[in-house]
């Protein structure tokens, strides 16, 4: 019937959901909290929600993604499968978001590029002091009168008057409800917090007694894949906890735009915007138990985020950030109520949101432009935030030209065949014989190999290119003398696992059409380049510094880049990595208010460029689709390495035909 019930049990996570017959087996895994990787939001175009069907019967959409031979061992694909009857579902590990203990992988030491320090932060950043949005205020008041019959608030801003200097303070109405009580059960003796929105004054939580040594904020990087945060003690400056997590918005799509389409459908903004919320709420408690604090030491939060997670998080209609002329409902907001978008953390606790430059370019790179004291240079500096897009600024302390370009997944593993996160079992470097063609691998945390992520993904590719396996135009050579080199239906194919080492049981493999891929984002992103220097009539020749920002860069082997032509061959020692910009920015504007001023003068002062509306990219963007590009002689590192590797093959071919002969 129709309206029948069906219970559904995923494996390994043993969890059990009751759905509609004829749900979508997809959205029954939602609903049970049980993540499948879905980067294509659910219209079976990425083939990643591959599950084994154990028990039960179920409808299946045909789908090119899935063979027949898959099929008739019981694999299905989520979001193409209904649901008929009770089911047992178990979710293999190539459909798994990942163990979440990489963000406790060791920071690496990047190959030809210079990890910025603590003391490098210093020299970068002008002097600032440790000047918070929100302090606390110990008051002792005087007991009302006859003499003295001021009202309990004004009796406050007098207090707040004589032993602060601050004059004209707004006292929240939560607080002016809790007055009465809360000043004669503390005999006349409170702590005032009182939040300085740059506009006004306004005092946001009361509390008995003295307060003001708990005193702490959090900032947080609400990225597209990633959350990451931190706690920080407001008497010091000092990180007190960390925590990170995969932001639960993937379950609906990888990249921004999947889940655009997702929040302008029905509930669709509601359910992400809970979902991030959940995620944040997860990690305050996570900082919370680390530090041993209360809650109510929390006084108020920064977060940067790209404008579309900015949008989700804060509840906003993203719709028009897709379509021309891609006008976002907001780029600058106002301090909010925590309690408004339904983190419920303590009393009087106000969210900061990052300012935003344009639909593509938000206040994650502002956060990253505060934090690596571009603002502060003379120095022709190059930014770039490599993700799902590809977004960069060129500049220094009197101009800023930013752009952003749509890379796709790939770098994050989309939109690959056998592509992951870099989550455990995820080839991370890759190494291949000149000779013998025979790979080298390592993965992250060890384990056998599930697949590969981005940083593994570059590694593959320029190693390919650099031993001949693939031409300039991304193309296998199928008559090299090995058996990793073969044709399929869907084209010619690279296998890096044979099935009897990798966890998956099945050959791991990079495909022609994983290759065009990565040589799409990385067309994009060295075009945004150089329409970003052009513009100012500049090549690569003059830029002084080169700065990678971002997760993905922070695994990077910067060799790599520069020869698949991802980044510019400009010299290792001008390239440094700058690792989370964004959270960094976010965490100073937590603690001055100065800091937090100028991340709002660095979003007026930014200049956009909309690259669709560019005539020259088109042209930018085809000499970028060759390894590494069409004029060769603008990577005459790449070069030399290219003449060496054939060099040391043709003595090789000599030597073979000589004990041949």
């Amino acid at each position: 019937m129709a309206d029948e019930n069906c219970r559904v049990l995923f494996l390994p996570d043993n969890r059990f959901v009751t759905v509609a017959r004829g749900e979508i087996l997809l959205r029954a895994a939602m609903d049970a909290d049980v993540h499948i990787n879905a980067s294509c939001g659910g219209s079976g175009s990425c083939g990643k929600c591959r599950v084994l069907i154990e028990e039960g019967e179920v409808e299946r959409e045909p789908n090119p993604k899935l063979s027949e031979a898959e099929a008739a061992r019981g694999y299905a694909l989520a979001c193409q499968t209904r649901v008929l009857s009770d089911l047992k579902v178990t979710i293999p590990l190539e459909s798994r978001i990942g163990d979440k203990r990489i963000f406790e992988r060791a920071e690496p030491t990047p190959a030809h590029g210079y990890l910025l320090s603590a003391a490098d932060w210093e020299e970068r950043l002008p002097a600032w002091e440790l000047d918070p949005p929100t302090r606390k205020y110990h008051l002792v008041l005087p007991q009302p009168s006859l003499d003295d019959n001021a009202s309990d608030a004004e009796r406050i801003k007098r207090g707040l008057a004589v032993e602060a200097g601050l004059r004209d303070v707004v006292i929240d109405y939560p607080v002016l409800q809790r007055l009465p009580n809360m000043i004669r059960q503390s005999d006349w003796d409170i702590t005032v917090t009182v939040l300085d929105s740059g506009e006004e004054l306004r005092a946001v939580r009361i509390e008995q007694g003295d307060t003001t040594e708990r005193q702490s904020a959090i900032a947080i990087d609400v990225g597209t894949t990633t959350i990451s945060a931190e706690l920080i003690d407001l008497r010091t400056g000092e990180v007190t906890a960390r925590a990170s997590d995969y932001n639960a918005q993937v379950a609906f799509g990888e990249d921004v735009i999947t889940r655009i389409i997702y929040a302008i459908r029905g509930t669709g903004l509601a359910k992400l915007q809970s979902v991030v919320v959940g995620t944040i709420w997860n990690l305050i408690k996570s900082l919370v138990e680390q530090a041993g604090i209360e809650y109510c030491n929390i006084t108020h939060v920064v977060i940067a985020g790209n404008t579309t997670m900015t949008h989700l998080l804060l509840g906003l209609n993203p719709k028009y950030i897709r379509e021309e002329p891609y006008i976002p409902s907001a780029t600058f907001f106002p301090w909010i109520k925590c309690s408004d978008i339904g983190l419920r953390i303590a009393a009087g606790v106000y969210l900061y949101a990052l300012p935003c430059v344009a639909s593509y370019v938000g206040g994650d790179i502002v956060a990253g432009m505060l934090a690596s004291g571009i603002f502060n240079t003379d120095k022709l500096t190059l930014y770039i935030d490599i993700g799902t897009n590809g977004e960069m600024v060129l500049g220094n302390r009197d101009w800023m030209l930013s752009c952003s370009c749509s890379a796709g997944p790939a770098f994050e593993g989309g939109g690959v065949k056998h592509g992951m996160r870099a989550t455990n079992g995820a080839i991370e470097q890759v190494r291949i014989d000149k000779i013998g063609y025979e790979p080298m691998i390592i993965t992250v945390g060890n384990r056998k190999p599930i697949g590969i992520c981005g940083s593994g993904l570059i590694d593959a590719l320029s190693e390919m290119f650099l031993t001949g396996v693939i031409n300039e135009k991304g193309k296998i050579n199928t008559d090299l003398p090995t058996p990793r080199v073969r044709r399929r239906e869907g084209g010619a194919e690279y296998v890096l696992v044979w099935a009897e080492d990798s966890a998956t049981r099945r050959d791991i493999v990079i495909t022609e059409v994983d290759i065009d891929n990565l040589m799409r984002a990385k067309a994009a992103v060295y075009a945004g380049i150089e329409i970003l220097l052009s513009s100012m009539d500049m090549d690569v020749s003059m830029i002084d510094e080169l700065l990678i920002a971002g997760a993905f860069g922070r695994y990077l082997e910067v060799d790599k880049a520069v020869t698949i032509g991802l980044l510019p061959d400009i010299g290792y020692e001008k390239i440094k990595f700058v690792g989370n910009g964004s959270l960094l920015g976010a965490h100073l504007s937590a603690l001055s208010r100065e800091m937090l001023n100028k991340a709002n003068e660095i979003a007026h002062q930014m200049t956009y460029l909309e690259l669709s509306m560019n005539p020259a990219f088109m042209e930018h963007y085809i000499s970028a689709l060759f390894f590494p590009h069409t004029d060769l002689n603008a990577f005459p590192s790449v070069k030399e390495k290219l003449e060496a590797y054939r060099s040391v093959q043709r003595m090789a071919a000599r030597d073979k035909v000589g004990e041949e002969g």
